[in-house]
């Protein structure tokens, strides 16, 4: 009886003492959430008590969760530049879960459960397939503002996403800070560089769920370097908000991603045709010199950019009269060259008071500039000397800046490239500006407040490409813009396209860039490149090559290189083989126009990035259930039919293997069946997931392959968007090598530019196909929309074939054929007046 006395009052005592422990720390700025002591059920969640920190749990849709913690009972404000205002303000009912041991709630998908003691959340499916869960021995802590958030990793989970880091694809066993930083020349390991996109896939099983902590402070990720059996996120002020969605396919969390924070939109169609880029093209005679030779070597190109050399001493929004005398003149002449323009417009303003600088005597005048601690106007050391800063978090200030690309799009200009806008600044340690500089917050649903750097820092760059697309917008309401950022945050997609940053001519800068674009493209960014050829230093004539027979796959295509380095335009640095590989590989990209620019609506659809990894259309495609893309993979889907397999070492001459989904494949070039798998056969994906085949690198060849069961459309070859191809349009047909295998493919057509898509000025046409006993039915739909094409044919071509067919037909009558023993294809040309058509090949 003394005993259990004995310990009944040790006990009372320490509940005593940790409670008045934890009172004292909390006082101190410093919280834990351990244990449960009240909770209440929401129509739509739970809120939750540890001493004086709250949990809030909500429901925003049946598979979207925002989960709200706080040192105290107040949540802070209730607003975000990430996520979309009717995604956040969403909600559905939930059932209140509760036990003896835990509290919760259930939505139709998932199931939330919160142990009183210790207080642990799990979040599951509702087959108890774990989401999210907290790390046992670890629960939330705020230290003085800073907070962590603790969650288990099983062995086989694996992490996808956070943009543009550089490293493997899989960001297990990696750990990475969110501060966007002018990383000029980055390596493999550098971290942090450009953007901050504080959202990651993880994949375990076949199961995929999104995590988004919206937080735009310097934040950090840990894919299990402090825990091997656990990842853990956490920021150094803000409030500690983030959200979990589950898929369960990796394709429904990236719609959902896009849900949540906005699609990018349908680019125009220019923007996907080779850009040819420099910093920089001066003077005028240069720039006219390059636009002559890409026509003279019949290069394909659609846009040339301007670095800042065409501008006054490097001020933005100047053109500079002694190196450009006929400005205009080349604008118009590019144009009718059928190149578009590209300018650089920094956000550094020149601080010249008093000097005639429009720019800064409009910023002055509106008070637009971001202040010091001390009221006074922020001045830094960047391309033009000492300048100033516009506050992006005024409307006012962003509406503003909008303003001042009227002149150049009256002159002609056709997209905008906002660089430097981590923001960048010379001269000081930090690359940035001081963290004690104030914004002055003016923006609807936020609280009319001063924020400084460490806050806003992240998203600057956003809101800076966010007044140039809303600038542009306003200038030319039916003309689609095209804005380039190099800096940027969660959501920034909705404003701008981006790429890699100034990387290196370097083979391992080439294998890196797949893993990074693929990621930016899980995070949102769809619109991605690489500086082709490497921005610093100069490519070996061998890299640039493959390089630019890689790029030819990828949504943005932008040769661009540094002033101190050689030239690499596709002409340069290399011989005339070299050349005609260049070319060829840019002209390839051109036929397939009809299908990038399909993906490229797709994407602005659904949130689908162009370039995708290998386990966003084969969730299972790897043996083990887990995604094919290993830390050694170099491959990558553009759309869901072509696979590009460039050697993961590509530089060595070693014999790779590519790891293929048991769906049946071709190869792009020679059209050939390829691997076990390319016979007409069944294959019970069941039981083979894939398939390895061995490739023995060749410099010529960039090996490409597509998905039996596919349709991929083609048009005859333009030398810019501007031409219309003469010619009908090609439909390459891949018949499924599967019995009862589906087959399709689609086109998606618009005038390229405008907004009248939106009106019902677009052409949508659907194709299937099957294979019976005898031969190939290919089916055409009808069209639908207002648009008019350019083709009136269409040249079927059906791969795998063995010989001459015997017989085509469509119901107006039979037709001819020919047969290509080289590319193992039947060909046949079929009219198209737009009502839909059925071809049967018989063999």
């Amino acid at each position: 009886m003394y005993k259990r006395f004995v310990i009944f009052a040790f006990l009372i005592f320490a509940a005593i003492t940790l409670t008045t422990s934890a009172k004292a720390a909390e006082k101190n700025g410093f919280a834990r959430l351990d244990h449960v002591t009240a909770s209440k059920a929401l129509p739509n969640g739970i809120e939750v008590r540890s001493g004086e920190a709250t949990l809030v749990v909500t429901a925003l849709r049946e598979d979207v969760l925002r989960v709200r913690i706080s040192a105290t009972s107040e949540l802070g404000e209730d607003a975000s530049w990430a996520v979309l205002d009717e995604a956040r303000k969403s909600q559905v009912a939930v059932k209140a879960a509760n036990s003896e041991d835990a509290v919760g709630f259930t939505t139709a998908k998932l199931r939330v459960t919160i142990k009183r003691n210790p207080l642990e959340m799990t979040i599951t499916d509702l087959d108890g397939h774990v989401i999210s869960a907290d790390l046992p021995g670890r629960p939330v802590e705020f230290h003085a503002g800073e907070f962590r958030a603790y969650k288990t990793s099983p062995p086989d989970e694996h992490y996808f996403g956070l943009g543009d880091k550089p490293g493997p694809l899989d960001r297990r066993n990696e750990a990475f800070s969110d501060w966007n930083t002018d990383a000029f020349g980055w390596q493999e390991t550098t971290d942090p560089i450009y953007k901050s996109i504080p959202f990651f896939i993880t994949f375990n099983k076949g199961v995929s769920a999104g995590v988004f902590l919206d937080n735009t402070w310097r934040a950090s990720f840990d894919f299990n370097k402090e825990y091997r059996d656990g990842y853990s996120f956490g920021s150094v002020g803000g409030a500690l908000d983030y959200y979990v969605f589950l898929g369960p396919e990796p394709k429904q969390v990236v719609e959902t991603w896009a849900w949540l924070t906005g699609k990018t939109p349908l680019p125009p169609m220019w923007s996907l045709g080779f850009q040819q880029s420099r910093y920089s093209y001066y003077p005028e005679a240069e720039a006219r010199r390059i636009a002559s030779r890409l026509r003279a070597e019949r290069i394909p190109v659609d846009v040339m950019y301007f670095d800042i050399d065409y501008q006054v001493h490097n001020r933005p929004f100047t053109v500079d009269a002694e190196r450009f005398p006929h400005f205009d003149q080349l604008i118009s002449d590019l144009k009718a060259q059928n190149i578009r323009t590209v300018l650089i417009t920094d956000l550094h303003l020149a601080y010249l008071p008093n000097a005639g600088y429009k720019p800064y005597d409009e910023g002055a005048a509106g008070d637009h500039f971001i202040k010091n601690a001390d009221g006074s106007t922020y001045v830094g050391v960047v391309w033009p000397g000492k300048a100033v800063f516009p506050d992006f978090t005024d409307k006012s200030a962003r509406d503003w800046w909008g303003t001042l690309y009227k002149d150049f799009v009256s002159r002609g200009i056709a997209g905008f490239w906002n660089d430097m806008n981590e923001p960048a600044i010379f001269e000081v340690a930090s690359k940035t500006m001081p963290d004690d500089v104030q914004h002055r917050i003016n923006e609807p649903g936020f609280a009319k407040r001063v924020a400084n750097q460490l806050e806003i820092h992240n998203v600057y760059g956003m809101e800076n490409s966010r007044g140039t697309y809303e600038g542009l917008l306003k200038i030319s309401p039916d003309t689609r813009p095209f804005v380039l950022t190099r800096a940027s945050y969660a959501g920034g997609q909705r404003y701008a396209a981006t790429w890699s940053g100034d990387n290196s001519a370097t083979w391992n800068h080439l294998r890196q860039t797949t893993p990074q674009l693929i990621n930016l493209g899980l995070s949102g960014f769809a619109m991605t490149g690489a500086d082709v050829g490497g921005f610093a230093r100069s490519p070996q004539p061998a890299l640039l090559t493959r390089w630019l027979q890689v790029a030819a796959f990828h949504p943005i295509d932008r040769d661009h290189s540094a002033n101190d380095t050689f030239q690499q335009e596709p002409w340069e640095n290399g011989t005339q083989h070299d050349v005609a590989l260049r070319r060829e590989a840019i002209e390839e990209r051109y036929r397939l126009l009809p299908y990038i620019y399909t993906v490229a609506e797709e994407m602005s659809r659904t949130g689908l990035p162009m370039m995708r990894p290998l386990f966003l259309e084969f969730p299972r495609g790897a043996a083990d259930g887990g995604p094919l893309d290993g830390t050694d993979s170099n491959s990558f889907m553009l759309g869901d039919k072509l696979l590009i397999a460039d050697s993961p070492y590509p530089d060595t001459p070693d014999t790779y293997a590519v790891a293929l989904p048991s769906v049946g494949w071709y190869d792009y070039w020679t059209g050939a069946t390829v691997g076990a798998s390319g016979g007409r056969k069944a294959i019970d994906n069941t039981i083979v997931k894939q398939e390895e085949v061995k490739i023995t690198p060749n410099p010529d060849v960039l090996p490409v392959y597509v998905k039996a069961g596919s349709i991929v459309p083609e048009q005859p070859l333009i030398q810019s968007t501007m031409e219309k191809p003469v010619g009908p349009l090609t439909l390459r047909v891949y018949p499924p090598v599967k019995a009862g295998g589906e087959c399709s493919g689609s086109l998606y057509l618009d005038d390229g530019v405008s907004f009248a898509f939106q009106k019902g000025e677009y052409l949508r046409v659907s194709f299937t196909c099957s294979v019976g006993a005898d031969g190939v039915t290919v089916k055409v739909s009808p069209r639908e929309g207002k648009f008019a094409p350019w083709w009136s044919e269409f040249a079927v071509e059906i791969y795998g074939a063995m010989g001459e067919a015997k017989s085509a037909q469509t119901a107006k009558g039979a037709l001819q054929t020919s047969f290509d023993s080289e590319h193992h294809r039947t060909r046949a040309v079929v009219a198209d007046d737009g009502s839909g058509m059925e071809l049967k090949v018989n063999y």
